[in-house]
């Protein structure tokens, strides 16, 4: 017959995946997703259309736990530290700018092709005078981000969103030793709240701040302060996105995180830095010893460590704007203190915010 022969390969050879493929296909399919659900959310916003609270079941939350986002989060890591080709470096990285809005024109090296991997490239750092530090303000913002929620500790609750709170005692921990603190004693049948309050007339704050993953990914003193203490929260490495912490109750309070605790000029002032799916590593410049999304910690424990001792009796001073840590890829910031009465916040809940900004003063 004159009909043509087609040769055809094996099945096992055709429908071979590769893991370059794997990777392609499915950081698109999450990028476009992400795209998608930040676009929904815009529009709602712009309307003026408020998203109804709806929190999850125990089991959805059990559900959720039981997916291993500590071991997926350090395979990621893993991954965003192989060096990429510097043919692949513009086309990968473009993608990603693309997607989550990313400012390089703000970035100290514009250059694509001179961050190696991921991993340089999310912790990019930043031009001079990218962030200029906002001096008339007593607390600025630690990072770049979205504003979340803000205003008074009541009833031992915060707020992660608007309607949606957790425990503020959960959330810290155990009182940490007053004589570590530099704190005045306490009567401790107080409430969590009361005994975190150290001078007559004041009142707890907190403000949350969530980093997207186009956001600059490192976080800076908020004001000037003594860091005494720091506690590690080994947790699971849910995703911390808006949508999800409006779903999950004491979301923070199941993930990983770092708390930082210390003093400033009103009394008791605290930094914690949440993590995330995918942002299993917090780094903490001055605290070599910290080592987070590690299998050695359980969860459902804490670690301390004091940074008082016999040879420095004041803790870690920081600087209003000073570098004090990073994240991998982004997460969120918490910050719960002590201030006067009068103290005012300059925010607006949902509003974008970068590094050096004005939180609030008296």
């Amino acid at each position: 017959t004159d009909r043509k022969k087609f040769h055809t390969a094996p099945v096992g050879q055709v429908f071979r995946l590769r893991p370059f493929h794997v990777l392609v296909a499915t950081g698109g399919g999450y990028a476009g997703y992400r795209k998608y659900e930040d676009y929904k959310t815009e529009q709602l916003e712009k309307r003026g259309i408020e998203v109804p609270v709806k929190i999850a079941s125990e089991w959805e939350v059990a559900l959720y736990k039981s997916v291993p986002t500590r071991l997926l989060s350090r395979a990621w890591g893993r991954l965003n530290q192989v060096e990429l080709p510097t043919w692949l470096r513009k086309p990968v990285y473009s993608l990603y700018i693309w997607t989550f809005g990313v400012n390089m024109k703000e970035a100290a090296v514009e250059d694509l092709h001179h961050y190696r991997n991921l991993s340089e490239f999310f912790r990019r750092k930043l031009k001079p005078q990218a962030r200029p530090v906002c001096c008339l303000h007593s607390v600025i913002s630690p990072s770049d981000g979205k504003i979340l929620n803000f205003g008074q500790v009541k009833n031992c609750e915060v707020e992660q969103v608007k309607g949606v709170t957790y425990s503020l005692e959960s959330f810290l921990g155990p009182r940490i030793c007053t004589e570590e603190l530099h704190f005045s004693q306490v009567p401790a049948g107080n409430s969590f709240q009361q005994q975190l309050v150290t001078k007559e007339g004041n009142e707890l704050y907190h403000c949350v701040i969530y980093l997207a993953p186009g956001d600059y990914h490192c976080f800076h003193s908020p004001t000037d302060w003594r860091v005494s203490h720091r506690r590690h929260f080994p947790g699971s490495l849910m995703s911390v996105n808006p949508g999800v912490a409006r779903w999950i109750k004491e979301l923070f309070c199941h993930n990983e995180r770092v708390v930082l605790t210390g003093d400033w000029k009103h009394g008791f002032f605290s930094l914690t830095a949440v993590g995330a799916t995918n942002v299993g590593s917090i780094r903490i410049y001055f605290d070599q010893d910290l080592h987070t999304n590690s299998p050695c910690y359980s969860k459902g424990s804490y670690n301390d460590f004091s940074f008082i001792s016999n040879n420095n009796k004041e803790g870690i001073p920081m600087r209003k704007g000073e570098h004090l840590g990073e994240f991998n890829l982004g997460s969120t910031i918490v910050l719960i203190f002590e201030a006067p009465k009068d103290f005012k916040f300059r925010l607006k809940a949902g509003q974008k915010i970068r590094f050096g900004e004005a939180l609030g003063s008296l």
